[in-house]
């Protein structure tokens, strides 16, 4: 009976050991912060209500696919942690030194995957089992479910009755850039299997909230469903405006394939400019060859203060790829200065023509290098991109994003719902 019980325990937990394994495992390894984040979900279980119960909109839970980087899509759950800030954070891996300053650990349960040696580090290898990781966090005693997304936080599972936003940062890439995602045909029958995943979990979340107009138009159709547009929020106060006083151009950017930074690299080398590249990724040892010997620098990592330093002493940020939204060019127009960007994607609803920022009309390095060459600086007022970027400030996207969720839970709960104002 003792054996059964804990057995149950397990299941109900979504764990594949038992916590007192788990206890001896992380005392070994000093990794008690990671025990007592997964030891937290026994406490939001205790949450779950009686069958007949009342809806409260404010007993609300977070989840986001995992918190082991920092880019544009952990800033934006930021923001979205602050909307709720005592909504506990769901996610499938979390690194302290990464994120901690901006999602704290006591709010956080992890999966069972965050047990995985080194699961940080090679978190794109665990791509086949993030879908069941998700699928086994017990969000029963929640009303309400804020995810934001890429591709996996979708596709968590509620109380009967609960309601779900799901803030959706792109169409997962593997269901709408087949080609482009599958290198080896020997991924096709594994990613095969995702994409039929995510069709599944696109059918979960009780209502869509797309990052932009191109993401919008990508879920109608991808997943043959609506969604409300809300633009991320840029963190306008972390930059100063700068006067563009250095002679290079920067990209920042994880260091991805479909982000095109080969086309930088070799369009820098074609205008003759300075180019620098911040930010690491799996393509960054391919790059670092490429840019071997040419005008552009790799610089790596960068703080935030650098990073603050280099936007505002350059002559203008890149944005050499399609984006579904893109951060840069309004993180740019914070610190004053302009984007060249491609003409597509997220960056037609972030830069304004000759206001803002420039485009290139190919996408290729013939026609960025053309627009480097054609580019004076000089016309863009430091003043009026900072009036640009604060259009996008955080406070106005946490009211907006809490209001969808407030109609969405009406709509559902119209008849029985107590919705505090």
């Amino acid at each position: 009976m003792a054996r059964r019980r804990l057995l149950a325990r397990e299941r109900l937990a979504g764990l594949h050991q038992s916590d007192a394994h788990f206890d001896r495992r992380n005392d070994r390894t000093g990794r008690t912060a990671r025990r007592t984040i997964v030891s937290r979900q026994s406490d939001d279980r205790a949450r779950v209500a009686p069958r007949h119960k009342r809806f409260k909109l404010t007993n609300v839970a977070l989840v986001h696919d995992y918190l082991n980087q920092r880019g544009g899509a952990e800033r934006v759950f930021a923001h979205i942690a602050r909307a709720w800030p005592d909504a506990p954070v769901y996610t499938a891996l979390y690194d302290e030194r990464a994120v901690g300053d901006l999602i704290a650990p006591d709010r956080v349960r992890v999966s069972a995957l965050a047990r995985v040696p080194f699961a940080n580090r090679c978190f794109r290898a665990l791509a086949p089992f993030y879908p069941r990781a998700f699928e086994r966090f017990d969000l029963s005693g929640f009303d309400v479910v804020v995810s934001s997304t890429t591709a996996w936080a979708k596709g968590v599972r509620l109380a009967p009755g609960a309601i779900h936003v799901c803030y959706i940062n792109t169409v997962s890439r593997f269901a709408f850039a087949y080609d482009e995602y599958v290198r080896s045909p020997l991924a096709r029958p594994l990613v095969n299997r995702l994409a039929a995943w995510d069709r599944l979990a696109a059918t979960r979340p009780t209502r869509f909230v797309a990052n932009s107009t191109n993401v919008a138009n990508r879920i109608r159709e991808h997943y043959g469903r609506e969604a409300d547009v809300l633009h991320c929020p840029v963190d306008v106060d972390r930059f100063t405006p700068g006067n563009g006083a250095g002679d290079y151009f920067i990209v920042v950017s994880r260091l991805l394939p479909y982000k095109r930074l080969e086309l930088a690299i070799a369009a820098a080398a074609l205008a003759g400019i300075r180019l620098f590249v911040a930010g690491t990724g799996p393509a960054e040892r391919s790059l670092r060859r490429l840019a071997r010997g040419t005008t552009t620098t790799m610089l790596g990592f960068v703080s935030d203060a650098q990073l603050n330093e280099l936007l505002g002493d350059a002559r203008a940020a890149i944005v050499p790829g399609e984006e579904d939204f893109g951060l840069v060019p309004l993180e740019a127009a914070a610190a004053g200065r302009p984007t060249i960007a491609y003409r597509g994607g997220g960056a037609l609803e972030t830069i304004v023509e000759g206001e803002t920022g420039a485009f290139f009309d190919e996408p290729n390095a013939e026609s960025l290098a053309a627009a480097l060459r054609n580019f004076g600086a000089a016309r863009f007022n430091p003043e009026r991109l900072r009036a640009h970027a604060e259009k996008f400030a955080p406070a106005q996207f946490i009211e907006r994003l809490r209001a969808i969720v407030q109609r969405v839970y009406r709509e559902a709960h119209r008849a029985t719902a107590d919705v505090p104002k």
